[in-house]
């Protein structure tokens, strides 16, 4: 997946998003957030390879601390994959996952670790998940146009899969400390529990703050255009009004030779 340029972006509930875009709250305690949606099958990646892709940007593979946290995702989720994205199916995978081979007992499920080294021991499992089985590794389910199962939607809950499964992925970054000349709007976050917390949108480098800042003047430009060409249309035509023959000056055309009048000799 191509980076696209640091954007920081901090989240409302209603504001929307693109994918490989980073996501932080505004108050610079909360965690970061980049939500990696391939549309193309053949670029998703397995498991591994985005645990690698995170790392390399200084995060790591999503881990998720409680219901609150789980919540958050879901709503990032459903901004980024809203009508009219083009955005659809693709299971998102997630920092959670096992190592061994093959375990199938009951303790398999407590076998899974966070591959960001955290202790959380929250849950969102699948119905009759995980499996387990050559299945090591752990994916949020996204499927929003498949038929619900005995658990419901296939929207949100885990499910183990096979680690080199091609999927999207969501990486999870330390707070920023000091986001790069930000461009500062409101919103507001709607979770549970939560009080209502002012967001800033903030986007690094300087082509794109010229852009918020060119766009925003493009009808005042029009406007001001329009009337500059208005002011001159009526000077010209004032112009043309003065352009009158001068009363000083003869219409009238005399010939330079003189003309012999029959009749008039003496």
């Amino acid at each position: 997946l191509p980076l696209s340029p640091p954007l920081l972006l901090f989240p409302a509930l209603l504001y929307s998003f693109f994918s490989g875009q980073k996501v932080c709250f505004a108050d610079l305690k909360h965690p970061c957030y980049k939500m990696a949606y391939f549309h193309e099958l053949s670029s998703r990646v397995s498991f591994q390879e985005a645990r690698l892709a995170c790392e390399s940007e200084g995060g790591a593979l999503l881990s998720l601390d409680n219901e609150a946290e789980q919540k958050l995702i879901e709503s990032m989720l459903q901004n980024l994959t809203k009508p009219g994205t083009g955005i659809s199916d693709g299971d998102f995978w997630i920092g959670l996952w096992r190592n061994g081979e093959g375990q199938t007992s009951g303790a398999c499920p407590d076998l899974y670790q966070w591959s960001d080294g955290s202790s959380s021991q929250y849950r969102n499992w699948y119905t009759d998940e995980p499996s387990c089985g050559s299945e090591k590794c752990v994916v949020m389910y996204h499927q929003p146009t498949a038929n619900p199962g005995l658990g419901g939607p296939y929207l949100y809950q885990w499910n183990d899969d096979r680690c080199n499964m091609k999927h999207n992925y969501i990486c999870k970054y330390e707070p920023e400390i000091n986001p790069t000349s930000p461009i500062e709007k409101t919103y507001f976050t709607n979770q549970p529990g939560d009080t209502h917390q002012n967001v800033v949108v903030t986007e690094a480098g300087i082509i794109p703050n010229l852009i918020y800042v060119v766009i925003p003047t493009i009808p005042l430009l029009l406007l001001i255009l329009v009337a500059f060409g208005t002011c001159c249309f009526q000077m010209l035509h004032k112009s043309k009004g003065r352009t009158k023959t001068s009363p000083t000056q003869s219409t009238l055309w005399i010939s330079k030779s003189t003309r012999k009048e029959s009749g008039m000799e003496v």
